[in-house]
């Protein structure tokens, strides 16, 4: 997606350690006309699929997440990083997820009334990275007994290997913006999907 390229090069800020901050218009400070024209992208994209729920974890996938699912009028669940006293424990689905950029590790948890068997899940987060939120939303929906449809993802960095750890669980995946390197603390985007766009 060109424009959110264009505004990585220009707001986004490269620290050390890989680390890519865009907190200026994506995942603090959010840009609602660019949001809203990413979750389009993801609805032209899945459109076809028979999609029941939208599935994400908190904090910084809601704003995305919401969206798409207003896209395809369907409810939208997010993940909670931890277990509100109002929900028993033989009443949720948990995974354990490991946050790469924060080195914490969470129990994810969601509520089992809303996510059944008979659901289609899209799964959206904001970043891919080593891929342990979308694994531990996959699980979820896996112990729901639902299917995950596919998987939507703002920016991908691809010389992780998240898009290969969800690649080997044969899910659909849509990242709007893969990033190749940030070696140097310069931002690359893919040069594969340059020569597609080119081709």
């Amino acid at each position: 997606m060109e424009l959110l390229r264009e505004m990585i090069v220009t707001d986004g800020k490269v620290y050390d350690n890989n680390v890519l901050k865009v907190d200026s218009f994506l995942n603090h400070q959010i840009d609602a006309s660019l949001m809203m024209k990413m979750a389009e992208s993801f609805y032209e994209y899945f459109g076809k699929e028979k999609i029941t729920k939208i599935l994400t974890i908190e904090a910084s996938g809601i704003a995305p997440a919401i969206l798409v699912a207003h896209f395809f009028k369907v409810p939208m669940v997010f993940a909670k990083k931890s277990k509100p006293a109002t929900l028993k424990n033989n009443d949720i689905y948990t995974a354990e997820v490991h946050s790469y950029t924060k080195n914490v590790t969470n129990t994810i948890v969601v509520s089992e009334k809303f996510i059944n068997k008979e659901d289609n899940v899209l799964i959206i987060d904001d970043f891919l990275a080593n891929g342990q939120a979308t694994l531990g939303l996959m699980e979820i929906v896996e112990k729901a007994g639902a299917n995950t449809v596919g998987v939507g993802i703002l920016v991908e960095k691809s010389f992780q290997n998240g898009r290969k750890l969800l690649e080997q669980k044969n899910v659909n995946i849509c990242s709007l913006c893969r990033i190749g390197s940030l070696e140097n603390n310069e931002v690359k985007f893919n040069v594969a999907d340059d020569e597609i766009k080119k081709g």
